[in-house]
C-alpha cells in the first residue's frame, strides 16, 4: 500500500514554516526559516513523492500563524508517531503536556515518564523530535536553569526566542 504524503509551507511572522503529513496525521514540522526552499529541504529530507497542498491542515496552519503573532494556542492535532521507538513516543507524549509559558527540566520529564534516571535519554529523544513547536521540546531545559541545546533551525537562540514569546502571554 502506498501512503499519500503531503506537505505545505506557509508564512508566519517569523518566516516560512513547514508541515508534512499522511492520512494518520502530522509526521514532521520545520520551524520558521527565512526562505521557503530551506524549509522544503529540511522538511522533506530526501523524501520522494510528497505532494504539495497549500490547504493541508489549514486549522493547524492558522494556529501556528497565531502562535507566532503572540496568541496563546493549544496544538491538538493528530500526530503520526508510529515509526518512532516506544521510549521516544513516551517522551514526546509527556512533552506535549507541558503548558505554554512553563518549563521543566530533562530530569523532571524523565520522572514524568516513570524513568527518573533517564534524563540524558530524554534529551536524546527530544533532539529527534520530528514535530517541534506542536510537540514543545523547547520547554525542556537543563537542571541548572540554562537553555540547553535545540536541534531545530537557529539552535538554542530559537529556543530562547520561543520561550520569550510564550512568557509574554
Amino acid at each position: 500500500m502506498n501512503e499519500t504524503i503531503k506537505y505545505t509551507v506557509f508564512k508566519t511572522q517569523w518566516g516560512y514554516f513547514g508541515l508534512l503529513a499522511n492520512e494518520k496525521g502530522v509526521i514532521r514540522a520545520c520551524l520558521p526559516c527565512t526562505d521557503r526552499k530551506t524549509v522544503e529541504k529540511n522538511l522533506l529530507g530526501g523524501l520522494e513523492g510528497a505532494e504539495f497542498d497549500k490547504n493541508l491542515l489549514k486549522a493547524l496552519q492558522g494556529k501556528i500563524i497565531a502562535y507566532f503573532e503572540g496568541s496563546g494556542v493549544k496544538f491538538d492535532s493528530h500526530l503520526a508517531l508510529d515509526n518512532l521507538p516506544t521510549f521516544t513516543k513516551k517522551v514526546l507524549d509527556a512533552c506535549q503536556r507541558i503548558p505554554a509559558g512553563k518549563t521543566i527540566t530533562y530530569s523532571e520529564l524523565a520522572a514524568m515518564i516513570g524513568n527518573p534516571r533517564a534524563s540524558r535519554a530524554v534529551g536524546n529523544a527530544l533532539a529527534k523530535n520530528p514535530i517541534p513547536l506542536v510537540i514543545p521540546c523547547h520547554r525542556v531545559i537543563r537542571t541548572d536553569g540554562s537553555i540547553g541545546n535545540f536541534s531545530a533551525p537557529g539552535g538554542s537562540s530559537t529556543k530562547k526566542k520561543l520561550l520569550a514569546l510564550e512568557s509574554k502571554r
